[in-house]
């Protein structure tokens, strides 16, 4: 099988080309090919829809040309289109799921919807080298959701639980405006982080112990406000020494209840997905723990390209759940959850 898939949730734009036979368990990319508006939001300290919705209608079918044209096949060789239909913003979803009703009745290819959420699991079925067993717990982690998910077999999820609040990525990019970072300020509150003291600080660790599978990170934010109003003006170390504290706790949060739930879920393997799963302190983190709770569990995450949003990985989930539907059926749904 061989598909078109285009991804246009939020401030990217992207087209990729993705194969899989009936014997591989991974996904092969053809093409990847993504244009982001990120330097325009930069400007203004996040994400502006409509700002982000005019410039993918400009990149849309450039970005879908070059991604074909670099696969190196035809578009009679398609076998679907799939697109992502949500959650996101709403004017980025039309984009993407307007362009590829209108591909889909002009070429006759069947479409695929694909909810967004399970694309950034299915960015671990990429590598050939991932040897992916189930049960597998995912831990989903970016500016927008964590969640932790059982992945039983290939059609058979189960949602353990999520943010009540802001996203772990949410309160990196809001404490970064607190300390005049640029957006998004999670790789750089990462990079900070390195010179910083990690005792400088001690900051809470929202719902850690709960016994729920649940996260909140409003108040970790909260309290990072209150100690910058008590500081006043602030030198770099001290900077420094905030992103250091403030990604221990977020880390600590997710390490602790991604290892409570591989093992109440008895999982096989553990993946991450999402923006945030590119923070390198969190992938060492995570994998020390799992190697010193069990061993023979297996720790899978995306390349870094494959962290953010991107068509390749909604392709990825595609070629696994080959639901076609016809172009009349599909529609944009910005509150589309795990279902």
């Amino acid at each position: 099988m061989k598909i078109l898939a285009i991804e246009t949730s939020c401030d990217e734009t992207s087209a990729a080309v993705v194969s899989k036979n009936s014997e591989q368990n991974h996904v092969k990319v053809l093409s990847n090919v993504i244009s982001s508006s990120l330097m325009l939001h930069s400007k203004t300290g996040g994400i502006i829809p409509d700002v982000a919705a005019r410039e993918q209608l400009k990149y849309i079918i450039p970005v879908i040309q070059k991604a074909i044209e670099n696969s190196k096949l035809k578009i009679k060789n398609l076998d679907a289109i799939a697109i992502t239909q949500g959650p996101g913003l709403i004017g980025s979803l039309l984009v993407g799921v307007e362009v590829a009703k209108t591909l889909s009745y002009i070429w006759k290819k069947p479409i695929i919807p694909v909810n967004h959420l399970f694309g950034h699991i299915y960015a671990n079925f990429v590598d050939p080298k991932n040897k992916i067993e189930f049960p597998a717990l995912a831990l989903l982690v970016s500016g927008g959701h964590t969640d932790l998910v059982l992945v039983k077999s290939h059609n058979n999820f189960k949602w353990l639980g999520g943010t009540r609040d802001d996203a772990a990525g949410e309160a990196f990019d809001k404490i970064g405006r607190l300390l005049n970072l640029p957006y998004p300020a999670g790789p750089t509150i990462e990079n900070l982080a390195k010179k910083g003291d990690e005792k400088a600080f001690n900051f809470p660790r929202p719902m850690i112990g709960s016994k729920d599978f649940d996260f909140s990170f409003s108040g970790l934010k909260a309290a990072v406000w209150r100690e910058t109003k008590k500081i006043g003006l602030f030198d770099d170390k001290t900077i420094s020494d905030i992103c250091v504290c403030v990604q221990k706790s977020i880390i600590e949060v997710l390490v602790r209840k991604t290892i409570k739930a591989a093992k109440e879920t008895k999982a096989k393997s553990i993946l991450l997905g999402g923006g945030v799963a590119a923070n390198q302190k969190l992938r060492d983190e995570l994998k020390l723990k799992i190697e010193n709770l069990n061993p023979e569990i297996n720790f899978f995450f995306p390349e870094k390209i494959l962290c953010t949003d991107n068509a390749a990985m909604i392709g990825a989930y595609a070629v696994f759940h080959p639901g076609k539907k016809l172009w009349s059926k599909i529609y944009a749904n910005p509150e589309l959850y795990f279902q």
